[in-house]
């Protein structure tokens, strides 16, 4: 199969919630920053052929510098952060050329991507608007308002959702352009093309395929790359 995909990568998060005086996606594990560690796996898969990282203005010379040095070959542009996350993925998806493109959208600080999960996703997505990532949640979940449980949700219907997150390019960006006329906002990809009457399918992650966020999940990802470095 041909490399039809192009990745946006946000990686412009400031990093509030693993503590002050960090930049999330240049912490270092094992000498490699996390955002390193993320795109060489999607430098590696067959099914990109480009990926576009989205940066804060302020890291843009620092990562042009690491993508250099890490040889990146793939990354041959890179958009401008936003204020929030949906502003981010809106610039790199405005920079894709062709709308026919397949857009995989996966988080700069979420390192533990397996190629399955980009085959996977591809191909469900003929048969819908968009594929996503996720895992069913081990825990109970329940609904609260004002600090006041008001529901207990049906755990065996609930997934915990992740990246990536697999679109038509022409799809994402219409969903993006019309939520940002319409100030409308979420956190999750997929959720703005469901807005928009999208169906949506789901392809099984990885409970290993965690969003770095706070310092414990630093510790946690520490003993992941242990075991991905000692394997032989």
């Amino acid at each position: 199969m041909k490399p039809d995909g192009v990745a946006v990568v946000p990686a412009a998060g400031t990093g509030k919630r693993l503590g002050p005086g960090t930049n999330k996606p240049y912490e270092k594990i094992y000498g490699k920053p996390l955002i390193i560690w993320t795109l060489e796996i999607l430098e590696a898969s067959p099914m990109i052929r480009e990926i576009i990282p989205v940066i804060k203005e302020s890291d843009m010379e620092y990562a042009v510098e690491l993508f250099h040095q890490y040889r990146l070959s793939k990354v041959r542009r890179i958009a401008p952060g936003g204020k929030e996350r949906q502003h981010s993925v809106l610039h790199g998806l405005r920079l894709v050329d062709d709308k026919e493109d397949i857009i995989i959208i996966h988080d700069g600080v979420r390192p533990f991507i397996e190629e399955r999960m980009i085959c996977e996703a591809l191909g469900l997505l003929k048969d819908c608007d968009g594929v996503v990532v996720g895992v069913p949640v081990k825990d109970t979940v329940k609904e609260v308002q004002d600090g006041q449980v008001v529901g207990t949700m049906n755990r065996e219907r609930v997934w915990a959702v992740q990246t990536p997150q697999i679109f038509r390019c022409g799809t994402i960006l219409s969903a993006y352009e019309k939520a940002s006329e319409e100030s409308f906002s979420s956190t999750d990809d997929s959720a703005l093309v469901e807005r928009y009457g999208g169906r949506i399918k789901v392809v099984h992650g990885s409970y290993a395929n965690i969003k770095i966020t706070t310092p414990e999940d630093l510790i946690i990802a520490e003993s992941f790359f242990k075991l991905r470095v000692q394997r032989p």
